[in-house]
């Protein structure tokens, strides 16, 4: 309830640009999932721009039109993944191929950056 509150309390002002760094994850995957749905649903309404920070990946494809993937360290973009999954989206899209297709380029990317990083390291 509170991220539903403070959701709704950042778009008082209608604001042209929402920042959210990490808004679901303290909730459990249901909650998350149907806060992800609500996300969407207010997106389509108010139709602003929502920069949204977030390590989850099948988030990242879900809630996005682009997935700008950043390196460790230092930071910067190794990629830019445009989306074009159709809207309105629903939680039966995260079984998708075209979701599945989306999502394995992001873990590839994201293996081979932390791969690299572990490198630096040692």
């Amino acid at each position: 309830m509170q991220q539903r509150v403070g959701i709704a309390r950042a778009l008082a002002n209608y604001p042209r640009v929402l920042l959210m760094d990490e808004p679901f994850g303290a909730l459990d995957a249901q909650t998350r999932t149907m806060m992800q749905e609500n996300l969407l649903e207010i997106w389509s309404e108010f139709k602003n721009t929502v920069l949204f920070v977030t390590h989850d990946i099948d988030e990242a494809v879900f809630l996005s039109d682009r997935i700008v993937v950043m390196s460790a360290s230092p930071g910067r973009i190794i990629a830019d993944i445009r989306v074009k999954l159709a809207r309105p989206r629903h939680a039966d899209l995260l079984t998708s191929s075209d979701f599945m297709e989306i999502k394995r380029e992001c873990l590839a990317l994201i293996r081979k950056e932390t791969l690299r990083a572990f490198e630096q390291q040692n």
